[in-house]
């Protein structure tokens, strides 16, 4: 009986066991461990040797320590070191230590200050030691000024981040075409600089996109701005302004192998008309692949549809290649271009295929925009409203009343600037840095205009006086 009570609470103990193992297995969740919260903390400087704002230095090598492993990205781009080297310093990193040598002899009395912008970061989340400048002095006192200023694009009234502010010590004009600057600094995204740790004195501070890196003005494709007076530190409360301009454009053009079309040796040609609609405000363009050695006007005919020319007169370009059709055209109207086979022959007597005749039609006045604007505060400077499309110029009017209508403006959505036009020849003039002449400036404003078909479209416009 008692070996009986025994197995029974023996078999009673296995069953409680394992109903335990399959609750418990049943409820519990496996996966992977996650790893815990990912690393945002930047590392820490422990150590600068010599210390940060040390002075008396003649040593040319700095050492930084930091708490972790750390990465140096893109040095010689990202780290400024100032006064400008002639000669790029070797920056090395290597476990958590970062090491300088600055490969120029030290100019005596001078304080040195080495920006790593953000360079610095830990070597696996990649989090930046924000900022971080390193000074040292070779003279007794650590230098202090501070000389700020903003570069704004005087054709547009934007900014770009990539040109570089650059600081020279007083001399003569010609120093930023000659040699390196020495100081520079960047731009913010306001456009804004500041050179820091500056000694009492006068300055010359110019602004560049250096298109070939040698950090000097020698082209005059490249952007560009000046100042007329130098700045003497200390600085007052004002904060220069520099107006940057290209005084040349870019003609440059990529080579590219040769196109069918270039190797075609027969006369072809187009036109301007767009799916068969004439703008009303443009003229009508003849486009042929070759210049042409004899053109003949009386064989390029603009009839009606019952073939009853109209008035109009034919324009070729110095090179007889390109040719305008000049017309008052009327709203919503059909008209055929007839060009005949011997119309044109290039330099090797080659002709079109045959005679052509393109039939199209005008655009309507519903196909435009009524457009009023009404300036407030006008000035007594000479202002134009410029109307741009994708950065291209698409209208120019002169501001020489309170409100300008026109009832026939083509749709689209338009950047609308104010040009400060100095010499008043309708058009937007560079500077001139030899001549000391700065561009004349233009403003963005804010609010784009959006020009709707068979609509009046009205907008006031808030001038100030520049």
């Amino acid at each position: 009986m008692k070996l009986t009570l025994n197995i029974f609470h023996f078999s009673l103990f296995i069953f409680h066991f394992f109903a335990i193992i399959v609750l418990a297995t049943g409820c519990a969740q496996i996966g992977a461990p996650t790893g815990g919260a990912k690393d945002s903390i930047p590392p820490v400087l422990i150590k600068a040797t010599p210390e940060n704002g040390s002075i008396n230095i003649s040593n040319n090598k700095i050492t930084l320590t930091f708490d972790e492993y750390i990465d140096v990205r893109d040095a010689q781009t990202n780290v400024l070191v100032s006064p400008y080297p002639k000669a790029n310093p070797i920056i090395d990193y290597r476990l958590k230590t970062v090491t300088i040598r600055l490969k120029d002899t030290l100019l005596p009395n001078t304080t040195y200050s080495i920006d790593f912008g953000n360079a610095i970061r830990d070597n696996n989340e990649g989090n930046p030691f924000k900022n971080f400048t390193y000074v040292f002095s070779t003279g007794s006192t650590i230098d202090s000024l501070q000389l700020t200023g903003k570069v704004i694009l005087a054709e547009n009234g934007k900014i770009d981040t990539t040109m570089t502010a650059m600081l020279y010590k007083i001399g003569d004009d010609s120093m930023v075409q000659k040699r390196k600057p020495d100081y520079i600094a960047r731009l913010n995204n306001e456009g804004e600089f500041v050179f820091k740790n500056l000694a009492a004195g006068s300055y010359n501070v110019y602004a560049l996109k250096d298109g070939d890196g040698g950090k000097t003005y020698n082209s005059p494709i490249e952007s560009f701005a000046f100042l007329n007076e130098p700045i003497i530190l200390p600085q007052g409360d004002s904060v220069p302004v520099m107006y940057a301009y290209t005084e040349e454009k870019d003609t440059k053009k990529s080579t590219s192998s040769p196109s069918s079309a270039a190797n075609d040796k027969r006369l072809r040609y187009t036109t301007s008309i767009n799916t068969s609609f004439q703008d009303l405000l443009s003229d009508l363009e003849i486009n042929f692949s070759k210049p042409l050695k004899d053109l003949d006007k009386a064989k390029i005919i603009l009839t009606d549809t019952n073939y009853k020319s109209v008035n109009y007169t034919l324009v070729p370009d110095s090179i007889q290649k390109n040719i305008t059709l000049k017309t008052k055209w009327v709203p919503d109207t059909d008209y055929k271009l007839i060009i005949s086979k011997d119309a044109a022959t290039d330099s090797a007597g080659n002709q079109i295929f045959k005679t052509d005749t393109l039939s199209f039609k005008t655009k309507g006045i519903a196909d435009y925009g009524g457009l009023t604007i009404r300036f407030t505060n006008l000035g007594k400077s000479h202002q134009v409203l410029q109307f741009f499309q994708n950065d291209e110029l698409k209208k120019s009017v002169p501001i020489v009343n309170a409100q300008w209508s026109d009832k026939l403006f083509p749709p689209g959505d338009y950047e609308l600037r104010i040009l400060y036009d100095t010499n008043n020849d309708g058009k937007w003039t560079p500077g001139n840095y030899s001549k000391k002449k700065q561009p004349e400036k233009v403003v963005t404003l804010d609010k784009r205009l959006a020009i709707k078909a068979n609509w009046d479209n009205e907008r006031e416009i808030q001038l100030i006086d520049n």
